[in-house]
């Protein structure tokens, strides 16, 4: 006959002795860290390129054996291009699953509601893609995305200077953009640097994010005869545009893109020429960090798998793999899951990534702004300006 007692009282032992434990002794649980990304609706494109990025860095963590010996879960839930959605998604993530940490979403409205949850609950958030810095207000966010406190007038007044030394620098100007925050904040910005300039805007032209007819735009383009086009777009927006343009016989010549889907336009043959912003492309002098050229091995093998149309790193890809090097940087050097002092660690210090050397101590923890320009060229994206980041023999092709 079974002793039932004894059992009671051997598995009351057995509980004891695990409690008596030194911790070093113990099985800790995983680190857990939350975060949604867009992996629906009209910022899916680029969102899946942020997924396979943060895949790669959380299973080379746990490989080198994850964050103060614990192994990490990266719960990623999908927000569908929504930062309402994103929001509730956060509460649950902090509420209901209990997560460790936080990282950010992707795209600016996602990111200022997940920044508020994280206020909300006193936990720190990086981000990879907020591009409104004067948003930014709460302490303990982190950018990856190095724009600077002032992108306004620091990234056009770099794609501007950039321009200036081609063989046919622009003097006319037609500025077309989505209403979407961080790019419309840009292409306002760009606007005053036209004037300081002395260039003339030859037309201005807003759409509602998730528009899809862009007929009408592509006319008004081609009637105004710019020198070079500003497309404030995101994600596939600017393919959109350049389809209309195509449509009516229309070929801008000159045109750059904030923030398109990589891989989209790159490949379009209307993409030819094309010009965007970057902080990292795959190439030297980016490459010759060991920890960016086997980044950029991995993802490429990875991409291919995944059938992502843009196999190569750049901004987007860069600027995730970025964000997750802050985090581990600041839990290593605290030897602490602790957001307090991890975020006092990130103001007061700096970290090596694979763009450039963050610092965080200027307006709303932004430091400097590392943007460049590159172009579509050839099939791939390749900074052309300033030259320091271009590769050998590179320079802005004009039509």
């Amino acid at each position: 006959m079974i002793n039932l007692r004894k059992i009671a009282v051997a598995a009351v032992a057995a509980i004891g002795l695990a409690g008596a434990l030194p911790v070093s002794a113990q099985t800790p649980g995983p680190v857990r860290i939350g975060s949604t990304l867009a992996l629906t609706g009209p910022l899916s494109a680029t969102a899946l390129v942020h997924k396979l990025a943060g895949e790669i860095y959380i299973e080379d963590l746990n490989k080198r054996g994850g964050l103060l010996g614990r192994k990490v879960e990266w719960i990623v839930r999908d927000d569908q291009s929504r930062p309402d959605l994103a929001r509730t998604l956060y509460e649950q993530l902090v509420t209901s699953e209990k997560v460790d940490l936080l990282m950010g979403p992707y795209a600016t409205g996602a990111i200022l509601s997940a920044i508020g949850v994280a206020q909300r609950y006193n936990k720190m958030l990086i981000s990879h893609t907020m591009g409104i810095p004067s948003l930014a207000k709460y302490d303990m966010h982190f950018p990856a995305w190095s724009l600077g406190p002032d992108p306004a007038q620091t990234v056009p007044t770099t794609v501007f200077e950039g321009l200036a030394q081609t063989n046919k620098p622009p003097k006319t100007v037609a500025v077309v953009t989505s209403k979407f925050p961080s790019i419309h904040f840009l292409s306002l910005g760009a606007r005053e640097i036209i004037k300081k300039r002395g260039l003339t805007e030859v037309l201005f032209l807003e759409w509602e994010f998730g528009n899809r007819d862009f007929g009408p735009i592509a006319a008004r383009v081609k009637d105004a005869k710019p020198d070079l086009v500003w497309v404030g777009d995101i994600g596939l927006e600017g393919n959109m545009l350049l389809e209309a343009m195509k449509k009516i016989d229309y070929e801008p010549p000159m045109h750059i893109h904030l923030y398109p889907a990589p891989g989209p336009l790159a490949n379009a043959p209307e993409g030819k020429n094309a010009l965007s912003l970057t902080i990292f492309e795959e190439h030297a002098p980016y490459t010759n960090d060991p920890v960016a050229a086997q980044f950029v091995k991995t993802f490429g093998e990875r991409a291919k798998q995944a059938g992502l149309p843009y196999t190569a790193v750049e901004t987007q890809a860069a600027a995730s793999f970025t964000a997750w090097q802050i985090l581990e940087a600041s839990i290593v050097a605290t030897n602490s899951f602790d957001d307090r002092k991890m975020a006092d660690w990130l103001k007061a210090n700096r970290v090596k990534t694979i763009h450039g050397t963050l610092r965080f101590d200027r307006g709303n923890n932004f430091g400097d702004d590392l943007m460049r320009m590159k172009q579509v060229q050839d099939g791939r994206w390749v900074t052309v300006w300033p030259k320091e980041w271009a590769p050998p023999g590179a320079t802005i092709r004009t039509q």
